[in-house]
């Protein structure tokens, strides 16, 4: 006898649930220097500049809650991928990572999420066979 077990899959989030969600991380990373108290300038910045991106890419995805829909889905896959290695490496590059625990750990726990969700999302739709 087989159970059933419900597992979170890949392929399991539509592309449209994605993109809301990029928006709220977006605006979330802008306000997050002021919300968690980031203490280096670099990671302020850094993460305003990333914030601003996560929303821009948000408002050209070809998805039904992208306004400008410009963006085709292969690219965004792309830019989701590189986007969430970028925000795990930033603490590094940016050198930031030692002096502000805060935005490291913001950083870190972003990319990773990001990069979840984005093996997690349905990018194409699922055509009835």
């Amino acid at each position: 006898m087989r159970k059933d077990r419900r597992r979170v899959q890949r392929n399991s989030i539509p592309l449209a649930v994605h993109v809301l969600l990029e928006y709220g991380v977006g605006v979330l990373t802008i306000l997050s220097p002021f919300l968690f108290s980031f203490d280096d300038d670099a990671a302020k910045i850094v993460a305003v500049l990333i914030g601003a991106g996560i929303v821009v890419l948000a408002v050209v995805s070809d998805a039904p809650t992208g306004l400008a829909r410009t963006l085709p889905n292969a690219s965004h896959v792309v830019i989701d991928y590189v986007l969430g290695l970028l925000l795990i490496v930033a603490p590094f590059v940016f050198g930031f990572s030692g002096d502000d625990t805060a935005a490291t750990a913001y950083f870190i726990a972003l990319g990773v999420g990001y990069v979840v969700l984005a093996v997690l999302t349905r990018y194409q739709d699922v055509k009835p066979a």
